[in-house]
């Protein structure tokens, strides 16, 4: 007779449940607290995402706080497991209270964007992206993901006595420039990093020259005709010279190791349009120095002129898109006399002649990571590949943006930011991602 052997059971190790954050609201004068039992959620097209620990990171350091006005919180009731949209504090009823959003420092791509509804009569949100927060452990967090670690627009190392130093000593040097002279107003008064950076010397400075853009996008931050949206920017008021230029550019290049000179930025139209100006202006850099890096920020609408340009010595163009469905691209851009189709082209040119390309890709959670942009995505970068994307978060009223695209092109179920971006790395290897234009050394 055998003896009855004991079976062992190993204890299941169950996986906790993440814990959510909670929500954050605000009141009416801007005090931000948290609300007991409620968990913040993110929002993604029409998706709504409960925020946890781990899919949230720390608030970047330089990161702003929002409240948003004329709009209802959207949370989630712990304890009845739904979401719930609070036109008021539950906690003290008749205190209105509002959504809180995050706009993150650069170098951080929105996963989420914070949930709320509109309230009757809603105007615009200003011109700024909008990420999901909440409150956890460590303290406020933000649905974001991290994709640049370069710390070229902290401006912790942009000290003010430092960048006013820099501008005494270049009103001495180039008292007629007047390029020089709007950098300042852009690093003194608008508080540009850019600009501050050049004047500290260090990274990448900026080289704007075009009053005039052949887009009409609906963020555009230095032109806006829409009523209830105002400009973030003062476009620049007019064409600096060849000369102007080229003073500009080598006085940084000469003192930055790796340094980086770029044209298109915030306060100018598109530089292409500016296009003869900047071809005399990089000849002239180039008869100085091979050293730094020519880089331009353009809708590449002008196949031709961007094959001047590459011909004069300029090193690398970054396209900026939202999307690379014709659809949602016109929609968003409102091309003036040209179209999808000359983007593609330039972007051809730019491969043809073996220089660096990047996308200036203006995400949103729940558009960008849709099935259909994708999808569209990956057949896109196999047929015309780029060395770069440049994750950057679009500033614009998500839900508006939402709306406008939806009537655009169909919008699925969002797969996640994180999903998209692991996806486009398993397809393309060796294609970078990250923030920032990078010098010619890291090409």
């Amino acid at each position: 007779m055998t003896k009855n052997k004991k079976k062992k059971y190993g204890r299941r190790q169950v996986k906790p449940f993440p814990e959510y954050l909670k929500a954050l609201v605000a009141t009416e004068n801007g005090e931000v607290f948290e609300l007991e039992g409620y968990g913040a959620l993110g929002m993604s097209g029409n998706t709504l995402v409960p925020l946890f620990e781990n899919n949230t990171l720390l608030m970047p350091l330089g990161s702003e706080m929002m409240l948003l006005p004329d709009r209802k919180p959207r949370v989630f009731n712990i304890s009845k497991q739904c979401v719930e949209t609070l036109t008021e504090n539950p906690y003290l009823p008749g205190e209105k209270i509002f959504p809180v959003a995050m706009f993150n420092s650069p170098g951080y791509v929105n996963a989420y964007a914070c949930a709320y509804e509109e309230r009757n009569n809603a105007g615009y949100l200003p011109l700024f992206s909008y990420s999901a927060a909440g409150w956890g452990s460590g303290g406020f967090k933000s649905a974001v993901i991290h994709v640049d670690k370069e710390r070229r627009q902290d401006l912790r190392l942009m000290p003010l006595e430092k960048v006013q130093s820099g501008v005494n000593k270049l009103r001495k040097k180039y008292p007629e420039n007047r390029l020089r002279l709007h950098l300042e107003h852009c690093a003194l008064v608008s508080g540009c990093p850019a600009a501050k950076n050049f004047f500290i010397g260090r990274c990448e400075a900026p080289l704007p020259t075009s009053q005039q853009c052949n887009a009409r996008c609906l963020g555009c931050i230095s032109l806006q005709k829409t009523p209830g949206l105002s400009c973030c920017q003062e476009r620049i008021a007019f064409t600096p010279t060849a000369r102007e230029i080229a003073e500009v550019a080598l006085e940084h290049i000469g003192k930055v190791e790796q340094g980086v000179v770029s044209f298109g930025q915030g306060c100018e139209g598109d530089p292409l349009l500016s296009g003869d100006v900047i071809r005399e202006a990089i000849i002239l850099i180039r008869k100085s120095t091979h050293s730094g890096t020519i880089n331009m920020n353009t809708n590449a609408s002008l196949p031709g002129q961007v094959e001047r340009l590459f011909d004069a010595g300029l090193d690398s163009m970054r396209v900026s898109m939202n999307s690379v469905r014709e659809p949602c691209y016109t929609k968003y851009f409102r091309p003036q006399g040209y179209s999808f189709g000359n983007v593609v082209e330039s972007m051809d040119i730019a491969r043809a002649k073996g220089r660096f390309l990047a996308i200036n890709y203006l995400n949103c959670p729940g558009i960008t990571d849709s099935p259909q942009e994708v999808a569209a995505l990956l057949d896109f970068l196999t047929k015309h590949p780029v060395n770069l994307i440049q994750w950057r978060n679009l500033n614009y009223d998500p839900l508006r943006y939402y709306e406008a695209m939806t009537k655009a092109d169909d919008q699925g179920e969002p797969l996640g930011m994180d999903r998209l971006m692991a996806t486009l790395k398993k397809h393309f290897p060796t294609m970078k991602h990250g923030y920032f234009n990078p010098p010619k050394e890291r090409f």
